[in-house]
């Protein structure tokens, strides 16, 4: 991290009482000194955080308890055969049940009022046994607003609502199967290095259509797990009424998708990673909402308020969305109660913070470059009833299980937001690194190849705070949108779709595109975090951009689909881009340097274009420069041996050149060579990617 500005000094007596009360914060600040002025902040955070978990401890029994809010809150089939019901509308004036079991009578079932904005209602069961509110009917919840209106709303906590037909809204359907979906297999350990393939289950699909959880379990995971990645991250999982938002306007928090499927074939999709030893990680959106109230959350009781801030602070300017009020009781149960929900019912394995940029600070990141002076991050300017939020949901996941995962989406860089909640820090496991997909798109787009700044990628790819955790990406979701390119697109644009048969010529721009797009990838996966991420379809080189069906596109799906059988097909070129990512990942699967110290890098060559440093006992070499090779090229090792090639993105299985011999034998000998004991002799040809592995050593 560049170092920060200096701020004002913090007392001793100051410093040695946020000492006291933060049981390991002298881990942190002995980690970074720099951090010591803003004790009194870790100080009040942590005992914010220690207080509301008391207080949910005294009054509500624990936070194990506090966190089952779905076990009473909706509608739920008592033991006798009747019906439970509950809501929160503290701005309701009366609240009522109606569906297809009565008629839609909108006022012969009326909830009684409660303390705390709470409303109940218990219907006694039919005389005949049967089923009052059958499995797949529809409901509604009424409410009566105190200015007289009658709304028609779907429970916050309703656990399936589906769309029939052309109608706009969603219906609540209760679900409530016969027979429902046992999970077969246990949870996978955590694994050591994680390498995600981030996925969205409505476009994995080659054909213009929302593709089904029945399709990505049966098509999409064995592939997955081929390309050996250990970790899937679901996007647009939670329900949301507008497909083009790609997931990240929620109307239903509790309700998987229903235009993929059933709750049902979520589970089996989930148990069948399971099955494969992949871990399953849910695209979370707590950062926001959708402003429909017809199917959402938003005036749910008919006030403006409710879940979320009153007035101008409870909506995003840019998205165009609500904002919850994180310091409310009945706002964190919901909350809490929904991370509990995904880990238990559907038997995710963690999660993946969206937004939470937005959620650290008043100002939601709008119009902030974040410099990386600590004090953006500390002061008035941060939210800290979602940093507490944060780290109650942090202490839930990790408390029920272990080795569930969390990562944040923070593009601030707020120091120990990946630290544990014992030191002060927000206690997410990793956060994502967005400067180096950023770098990479910068660098394709301003700079000629022979101009790339070998320092500076270093610098970017390195550039994160000690023992907090980074997931890297050379890109995700976010550059396959339309007005983005994905790498391969910005390397080969137009080319992609004439010249990439194999029994064509390589032609200069598609041969660059191939060899850079292993090079950016390596590199990335192997220097930039202790975890990998890419999203479907990258690892190929997916032509074209991501675009949902919307009014500016006629409602296509043309774009919203992976054409995996690109990669299938012997006669084009995708198949070495997918083998070199295979290849990349297995490697790594055996040699871990993802979950290893960080590399030491010994050269950063502007000149030659080389860069070259030593992880978990490989050394890597980049020549990134366009037309040059270099033979006898010497480069700085720590250990003394023989050494093989054992990833090459030059071989012809990668699209390559095969100019270099896996036969041959490189010997390091003791001569010091870029702070490196040893060093040996290598030929490196142009735009080459090169992994060597000590075999003297025990595997």
């Amino acid at each position: 991290m560049a170092a920060p500005a200096a701020p004002a000094k913090c007392s001793e007596a100051a410093l040695a009482a946020a000492l006291a009360d933060v049981p390991e914060l002298g881990r942190l600040l002995e980690v970074d000194p720099y951090l010591k002025p803003f004790a009194v902040d870790f100080q009040r955070r942590y005992k914010k955080f220690s207080d509301i978990l008391g207080n949910i401890g005294q009054n509500e029994g624990g936070i194990d308890k506090f966190s089952r809010g779905y076990e009473s809150f909706g509608v739920h089939k008592c033991a006798d055969g009747g019906l439970y019901c509950k809501e929160w509308a503290p701005g309701a004036e009366g609240v009522f049940l109606t569906g297809d079991f009565n008629g839609w009578n909108p006022f012969s079932y009326p909830y009684k009022k409660m303390d705390y904005g709470k409303w109940e209602l218990y219907i006694p069961p039919k005389q005949n046994k049967s089923l009052l509110v059958p499995h797949g009917s529809k409901l509604k919840v009424v409410i009566t607003s105190k200015s007289g209106e009658i709304l028609y709303r779907i429970s916050p906590w309703a656990k399936y609502v589906a769309r029939e037909g052309s109608n706009v809204n969603y219906d609540w359907i209760h679900w409530d199967p016969e027979h429902p979906y046992k999970f077969k297999h246990s949870r996978p350990k955590k694994p050591k290095s994680v390498r995600i393939y981030e996925s969205h289950v409505g476009i994995s699909s080659h054909e213009g259509k929302i593709a089904s959880y029945k399709h990505f379990t049966c098509n999409v995971l064995p592939r997955i797990k081929d390309l050996g990645y250990n970790c899937i991250q679901l996007m647009a999982i939670m329900e949301h009424a507008y497909y083009a938002s790609f997931g990240y306007q929620i109307t239903s928090f509790f309700a998987a998708s229903s235009r993929y499927g059933t709750p049902e074939e979520l589970k089996e999709l989930v148990d069948t990673a399971h099955s494969m030893g992949i871990v399953v990680l849910l695209d979370v959106v707590h950062s926001h909402a959708s402003k429909n109230s017809e199917d959402g959350l938003n005036m749910f009781d008919g006030t403006d308020s409710c879940y979320f801030h009153y007035g101008p602070r409870g909506t995003h300017d840019l998205w165009d969305s609500k904002l919850f009020a994180y310091s409310n009781w009945e706002v964190l149960r919901f909350l809490l109660s929904n991370i509990r929900w995904w880990l238990e019912e559907y038997c995710f394995d963690g999660f993946r913070f969206d937004g939470v940029t937005s959620m650290l600070y008043h100002h939601h990141g709008i119009g902030q470059s974040f410099s990386g002076d600590y004090n953006e991050y500390f002061g008035l300017q941060v939210d800290e009833d979602a940093l507490i939020y944060l780290m109650l949901a942090n202490h839930l996941v990790h408390t029920l299980y272990p080795d569930s995962i969390t990562i944040a989406e923070d593009v601030s860089g707020m120091p120990a937001l990946c630290s544990p909640i014992s030191q002060g820090g927000g206690g997410f496991d990793y956060r994502l690194a967005m400067a180096i997909p950023d770098k990479w798109i910068q660098l394709l787009k301003e700079f000629k190849d022979e101009d790339w700044n070998m320092g500076n990628i270093v610098y970017t790819l390195t550039n994160r705070r000690y023992l907090e955790k980074c997931i890297a990406y050379a890109e995700s979701h976010d550059q396959a949108l339309v007005g983005d390119k994905t790498l391969a697109f910005w390397l080969m644009d137009a080319e992609m779709y004439t010249n990439m048969s194999v029994l064509a010529p390589f032609t200069p721009v598609i041969d660059r595109g191939i060899q850079l797009h292993k090079m950016i990838r390596l590199i990335t996966h192997a220097l930039g975090g202790e975890g990998y991420l890419n999203f479907m379809g990258n690892e190929f080189g997916h032509p074209e951009w991501l675009d949902f069906p919307r009014k500016g596109n006629n409602e296509s799906y043309h774009y919203a689909r992976r054409q995996f059988h690109l990669t299938d097909d012997d006669l084009l070129r995708y198949k070495f881009l997918n083998n070199f990512d295979r290849d990349m990942n297995r490697l790594e699967e055996r040699c871990g340097w993802l979950s290893a110290p960080q590399a030491f890098v010994s050269e950063k060559h502007e000149g030659n274009k080389i860069i070259a440093f030593e992880r978990a006992g490989l050394l890597f070499i980049f020549n990134f420069h366009p037309s040059k090779s270099y033979t006898d090229y010497r480069v700085g090792t720590a250990l003394p041996g023989k050494f093989k090639i054992v990833l090459d993105s030059d071989a012809a299985e990668y699209g390559g050149h095969q100019r270099l011999d896996h036969s041959t034998d490189f010997f390091s000998e003791a001569l010091e060579h870029n702070g490196r004991h040893y060093s040996l002799l290598v030929y490196i040809p142009s735009r080459v990617a090169l992994i060597l592995q000590n075999v003297d050593l025990p595997n």
